[in-house]
C-alpha cells in the first residue's frame, strides 16, 4: 500500500444515525492517521464525516477538508482540519477530492455520498483515473446500492466488467486488505456500447 497516500472518504454528515456507522467512522479515521494516510474528505464538522476527521486528527494524522462557500457559512466546516479549503462549487468541490486523493474509501451516507461515489466510479469508468473505490458495506448497509449495480448489469445498462469499478468489503480490514493490492484493471466505457 506504499502508493497510497491519501485516501477521499466519501460519508454522511448526518448524526441522526447508529452509533455503529459513528464507529465505523472513528475507525476508518485513526486507521489511516496510523499508517501515515493523509484523509481527504468534504470538509464537514458534523456527522461521519467529523467523526472521521476528529479520530484521525487525534490519532496525530494529516485531514484536508474541502468545503464549498455556502457550506461554511452554515458554519458546518471542520476548523479544527490540518489544512480547509474553501471552493466556489459543489463540482470543484468533488474535483480537488478526487485530484488529491490515491483511492476512495466509501462509508454509510446519504444522496451527497451517493452522488460522490458515482461520480468517482464514472470517471473510472471512462478512464479519468485508475485509482481503487472501496465500498465498506457495514451492516449491509450498501447491500441495496449492490443489488441495484447487479440489476443495472442484468439489465444491459452496466457492462459486467464494470462490476470491479466499486469493490464492497465487509469492513476495515478487508478495505485495508483490497488497498494494499493492485486495482483491478477496468476496459473503458466502449464496451457497453459492443
Amino acid at each position: 500500500m506504499e502508493n497510497i497516500k491519501s485516501l477521499c472518504v466519501y460519508c454522511g454528515s448526518s448524526g441522526r444515525v447508529d452509533p455503529e456507522y459513528k464507529q465505523l467512522a472513528r475507525a476508518v479515521g485513526e486507521r489511516m492517521a496510523k499508517a501515515g494516510i493523509e484523509l481527504v474528505y468534504g470538509g464537514g464538522k458534523v456527522g461521519l464525516m467529523g467523526e472521521a476527521a476528529d479520530a484521525a486528527l487525534s490519532a496525530g494524522g494529516k485531514v484536508t477538508g474541502i468545503i464549498p462557500r455556502h457550506l461554511m457559512r452554515l458554519e458546518v466546516g471542520h476548523g479544527g482540519a490540518t489544512e480547509l479549503i474553501v471552493v466556489e462549487t459543489m463540482h470543484e468541490r468533488k474535483m480537488i477530492m478526487a485530484e488529491r486523493s490515491d483511492g476512495f474509501i466509501v462509508l454509510p451516507g446519504g444522496l451527497g455520498t451517493l452522488d460522490e461515489t458515482f461520480e468517482i466510479a464514472t470517471w473510472r469508468q471512462l478512464k479519468l483515473h485508475s485509482k481503487p473505490i472501496i465500498i465498506i458495506d457495514a451492516k449491509g448497509y450498501w447491500a441495496p446500492l449492490r443489488a441495484m449495480v447487479d440489476h443495472m448489469i442484468a439489465e444491459g445498462f452496466v457492462s459486467e466488467q464494470h462490476r470491479a469499478l466499486l469493490r464492497f468489503v465487509p469492513d476495515i480490514d478487508a478495505a485495508f486488505a483490497a488497498l494494499a493490492e493492485a486495482p483491478e484493471p477496468i476496459p473503458g466505457p466502449e464496451v457497453k456500447w459492443q
